[in-house]
């Protein structure tokens, strides 16, 4: 069910399924609280799982103002806050894993355990001039379908794109109420590759796994190990055959993947 929630200064559009122990899903660059629409389905049997629009996408507006990680951050840790949860595992995906790490940088006693999929902790030059392109992209496609036809490209599988997959986003994307702005796109993306943790990671104490598609070229496996390799204890996995978004491509092999990882946490046999 869905409502909005007013939180650090902003109105977040917010899911919320289930019961059980909290779980945080921090969409990426441009997605919506639906792009999770496979795990708010496929676990909330067993979680209360909670997803929302950050700022920019879908129904959360863009500030006026400067935007930052940080204050993304910000507004994760006092929804949760709202939302009366003391301690939640934290899912972050591409732009959205940036978001949370900076929650268990600055909101360590948030966050129950960690999960960053298609991660990185500092930009480096390959992974610069690509959003330089996606934020030329956005604007001089010749239309809408134009521009998620070219930048899907860096998303998913050949497989998705051959299968249809990608065809059926498209079009659910070009009849969402919601649209993203151009504008949003480009400061989302601005913002994101501004990221720089790297020399915070070996700081955080939550349990954490990593995970990293074995054919993601926007996100490449190399960078979520230098994520792993910084965070003391972090687990590191990759995922044969997938792209930057197998929590959508395979959702059953995402979804139980960080079952398994959440219930040895709550079961006690990782460090906390």
């Amino acid at each position: 069910m869905g409502e909005y929630i007013e939180a650090n200064g902003t109105t977040i559009w917010t899911e919320s399924r289930g019961q059980g122990p909290d779980v945080l899903l921090i969409a990426g660059l441009s997605d919506p609280a639906e792009a999770w629409q496979a795990q708010l389905d496929g676990l909330s049997d067993r979680y209360r799982v909670i997803a929302f629009d950050n700022r920019g996408s879908g129904r959360t507006p863009l500030p006026d103002g400067p935007m930052s990680v940080a204050m993304m951050a910000d507004d994760a840790g006092e929804l949760l806050r709202v939302l009366r949860v003391d301690r939640a595992h934290v899912a972050g995906f591409s732009g959205g894993s940036a978001i949370a790490q900076e929650l268990v940088l600055r909101h360590p006693e948030a966050v129950r355990s960690l999960v960053l999929m298609s991660t990185w902790a500092r930009a480096d030059a390959f992974f610069t001039t690509m959003t330089r392109f996606w934020n030329w992209l956005v604007t001089e496609a010749p239309d809408e379908r134009a521009m998620l036809e070219a930048f899907l490209l860096w998303i998913y599988t050949p497989r998705a794109h051959a299968d249809g997959t990608v065809r059926r986003i498209i079009d659910e994307t070009l009849v969402f109420p919601y649209p993203q702005s151009a504008e949003a796109f480009q400061r989302q993306l601005e913002t994101f590759t501004r990221h720089d943790t790297l020399d915070r990671l070996p700081s955080i104490t939550a349990p954490t796994l990593v995970l990293a598609g074995e054919r993601d070229i926007a996100t490449r496996p190399r960078l979520g190990r230098v994520v792993a390799d910084a965070i003391p204890g972090a687990g590191f996995e990759v995922m044969a055959g997938e792209a930057h978004q197998p929590f959508q491509e395979s959702p059953d092999v995402f979804n139980a993947r960080v079952d398994a990882f959440w219930r040895e946490v709550d079961g006690g046999t990782l460090p906390s």
